[in-house]
């Protein structure tokens, strides 16, 4: 297999899907970069409390992450579209292995302040990160197989959580109930990781070099400006399009306060939640496979495939969401129960594990569908890191909101019914989303074309070589 040819020698580029600049290859190392940072860090925030039996010092650094985390996500795009992929990956990364520092730090001097800083600083990080995650994985794959990529990163990416999780599992197994923390060897794990998935992300390739199958290229954009960026973000503001979004954006990451640290953290032991995690973060893995298939082969037409994938989400999640309810009435702050044990407990841990099995799966679908109708907006990375970027913005704020009600102590019942409500509600509007904005076509409505911004990355076409199997470029 070949790699692409120099951009001003017209070299051939063999037409194979492991090429080191195809967007298969691409979206998985952004996969593998995600698995080490992210994935990590979910496993982290999922023990509840940053691993530690009290979560205060966790929750403050979670409202500090994401406060900065919506400021970044919404600037992050802009930050992709000037600096490139590189720079803006590696820079977010690194913040990552700072905040899981902290918490070893804290394991030894209890004093909130550097966990809180730590938070503040991954916000920014976490802000770049999945702002050009999300524009390389809606823009580099071909528009009829959109959630199929997506599919391929949320598994690749939440396989990272599978790992973590086993990490503090294996590493507490033996611990008892009385430990404060999980070992510092937890931390330290996690934390190796995070340094590999930051070098990894020195492997990505500017959007301008990766070449689709078909001889297509990712986007002609090289690189936007600062004044570019300020004025197109300002617009996302009111851009319609976003203005359906944003009750979607804001509920997509507001129920973790409450999943990490109200079910799994309190209904569950320390090496037990380690356990759980494994298999949060697996249903996440099948929950990404099952509605990527339905949104790209469900249906012919691609809206009603949007629609179809919007309705399934819709009717697991309402179920979901009343066996919550259920096992919400069993306790509350001030009636706690005795916390499970995987082993220990018998059938007792069954139902709260399976629900919380089911939220993990629930939350995959609810995220790789809001993905998909985002890819389906436009077609250029440059376009949908702005969109990306909104989205997670909006995301990190409604989640700031989320762990700070943790920690004012409001009921678990009112932070389960707002959850439950806010997901409802994105439903009906995503779905008008779908139907004004999605074309049935791969003509996308806007941010196909960018040449009259910016200069094409070459003025040479790309056309395939039949006579090698490959890509060749011609004048």
């Amino acid at each position: 297999m070949g790699l692409q040819g120099d951009e001003e020698t017209g070299t051939t580029v063999k037409s194979s899907w492991f090429r080191y600049n195809s967007p298969l290859v691409q979206v998985s190392l952004i996969g593998f970069v995600c698995f080490c940072c992210p994935g990590m860090f979910n496993a982290l925030s999922g023990m509840g409390g940053g691993g530690q039996v009290d979560p205060t010092a966790a929750n403050n650094a979670n409202t500090a992450l994401y406060t900065t985390f919506a400021i970044f996500g919404i600037l992050g795009g802009g930050i992709y579209n000037i600096l490139g992929p590189r720079a803006t990956l590696f820079a977010g990364c690194s913040t990552y292995i700072l905040y899981a520092g902290s918490f070893l730090y804290y394991n030894h001097i209890p004093k909130q302040g550097f966990v809180v800083a730590a938070g503040g600083f991954l916000g920014v990080g976490a802000g770049l990160l999945w702002a050009g995650q999300g524009a390389i994985m809606t823009s580099y794959p071909p528009a009829n197989r959109k959630g199929t990529y997506i599919s391929l990163f949320w598994s690749i990416f939440n396989m990272g959580g599978v790992i973590g999780g086993l990490i503090p599992f294996f590493l507490n197994y033996h611990r008892g109930d009385v430990a404060a923390s999980v070992n510092d060897g937890t931390y330290i794990g996690f934390m190796i990781f995070m340094t590999i998935g930051t070098i990894l992300a020195l492997g990505i390739l500017h959007p301008s070099r990766v070449i689709r199958n078909d001889g297509s290229k990712c986007t002609n954009i090289k690189y936007s400006s600062v004044s570019v960026e300020f004025v197109e973000i300002a617009k996302l503001f009111l851009n319609w399009k976003m203005l359906l979004m944003f009750p979607a954006a804001w509920a997509s990451n507001f129920f973790y306060s409450y999943q990490f640290n109200n079910v799994n953290g309190l209904l569950f032991n320390l090496r037990t939640r380690g356990f759980n995690n494994v298999f949060y973060w697996g249903a996440q893995m099948i929950g990404s496979v099952m509605i990527g298939y339905i949104m790209d082969f469900s249906f012919k037409s691609r809206r009603v495939r949007g629609l179809v994938g919007i309705g399934v989400v819709a009717l697991l999640g309402t179920g979901i969401w009343v066996g919550g309810l259920v096992n919400q009435l069993g306790y509350s702050r001030h009636d706690k129960p005795t916390r499970l044990d995987f082993k220990d407990s018998g059938s007792d841990f069954a139902g709260p594990f399976v629900l919380y099995f089911s939220y993990g799966l629930l939350d995959a679908m609810f995220q790789s569908m809001v993905y998909w109708v985002i890819g389906a907006l436009a077609d250029d990375s440059e376009t949908l890191s702005r969109y990306t970027g909104f989205y997670k913005g909006v995301q990190s704020a409604g989640a700031a909101v989320a762990w700070q009600i943790d920690s004012h102590n409001v009921s678990f019942l009112s932070q389960l019914i707002a959850n439950w409500g806010m997901t409802t509600l994105s439903y009906p509007l995503l779905a008008v989303l779908v139907l004004l904005a999605v074309k049935e076509d791969n003509t996308i409505e806007e941010g196909t074309s960018k040449d009259g911004d910016f200069p094409p990355a070459s003025n040479k076409a790309v056309s395939i070589d039949d006579t090698n199997g490959g890509l060749s470029k011609s004048t």
